[in-house]
């Protein structure tokens, strides 16, 4: 059973909440005014640089072109920790999921001068490349699963320093098939171009998963998702996303922080201790997923309530 409801001041109105389901996303919203962004980012980058209690080993964050090293620091981070627990991000995330929320992912995505933009993709289990599915929504009618992200700029991500980049309406049907194999190369990173676009996924060309092989994306559709440092993004990881490249007209990186939700009633790295990944595998022993909102009545999944280092997560 779920806890009582506090208030929610950021929750979603009827409107914001019919645009999103017909667009896929939802925001810019302010979660961080821009100098506190600033400030907060100066101290816990420092400290992010301590692996000590992170819940990943070292040998395996630092093997490969996976992107594990910046998977899930909010389990050893306060910041973090505190950040996907924010009632700007978990009121409106639950305007759309419902009461009982779990955060079951974190990431950051950095981007330095020169570095390619990320391929058009779409997530719905985030079974690439491994083929297990790391996200199992319940029953058989579901015509979608993925999973809600909000991403938040640490810093400016714009045009020219690698802004993310949706399709609006196309969360809705996946055109990508992510239990198909194909070819890591990681001599393709930084190397290829695309519509004109340097892009690419990690080693992988995304093309090679589309379900139609002659499928083109109608990149005329596409609105570039704009963010000053503080702000961020929620939109359903099943709508058509991508990045542009970092033009290197300023030394800044971008960097981007992900956070992923689901109900708890979604099935979290179901039948399996080790998450793989482009490049590698970690154990999944001291991973837990985090209540964010409500309660979870699903004994399935794997629960962490306080930090490596003891910091509670506060729950909605």
């Amino acid at each position: 059973m779920s806890q009582t409801v506090r208030p929610r001041e950021f929750a979603m109105t009827e409107q914001q909440l019919a645009d999103f389901q017909r667009d896929g996303y939802f925001g810019p919203f302010t979660v961080y005014e821009v100098d506190e962004m600033r400030q907060l980012w100066r101290q816990e980058r420092l400290r992010l640089m301590d692996r000590g209690n992170a819940i990943y080993s070292v040998a395996v964050a630092e093997s490969g072109n996976t992107n594990i090293a910046n998977y899930d620091r909010h389990l050893d981070s306060a910041f973090l920790a505190d950040h996907i627990c924010r009632p700007e991000i978990v009121d409106r995330v639950m305007s759309v999921l419902g009461p009982d929320v779990l955060c079951w992912r974190t990431e950051f995505f950095p981007k330095y001068p020169g570095d390619e933009g990320t391929d058009w993709h779409q997530a719905d289990n985030f079974a690439i490349p491994s083929g297990r599915p790391q996200l199992v929504w319940p029953g058989d009618g579901v015509h979608f699963g993925g999973t809600i992200t909000v991403w938040t700029a640490f810093t400016e991500a714009n045009e020219h320093t690698g802004c993310l980049q949706f399709i609006p309406g196309t969360h809705q049907r996946m055109v990508y098939d992510e239990t198909k194999q194909a070819h890591y190369n990681p001599d393709r990173i930084n190397q290829e171009s695309k519509n004109g676009t340097k892009r690419g996924f990690f080693g992988y060309d995304y093309r090679e998963f589309q379900v139609d092989e002659d499928f083109e994306v109608d990149e005329s559709r596409a609105v570039p998702m704009v963010l000053r440092p503080g702000q961020a993004i929620l939109f359903w990881s099943t709508l058509m996303h991508a990045s542009l490249p970092h033009d290197g007209s300023t030394e800044e990186m971008r960097l981007g922080y992900a956070a992923r939700y689901v109900p708890t009633s979604v099935n979290v790295y179901p039948n399996t201790t080790e998450l793989f990944e482009y490049g590698g595998s970690v154990s999944l022993e001291r991973y837990g997923s985090v209540v964010v909102a409500g309660a979870n009545d699903n004994p399935t999944n794997r629960i962490a309530t306080h930090t490596t280092t003891g910091h509670p997560f506060r729950t909605r």
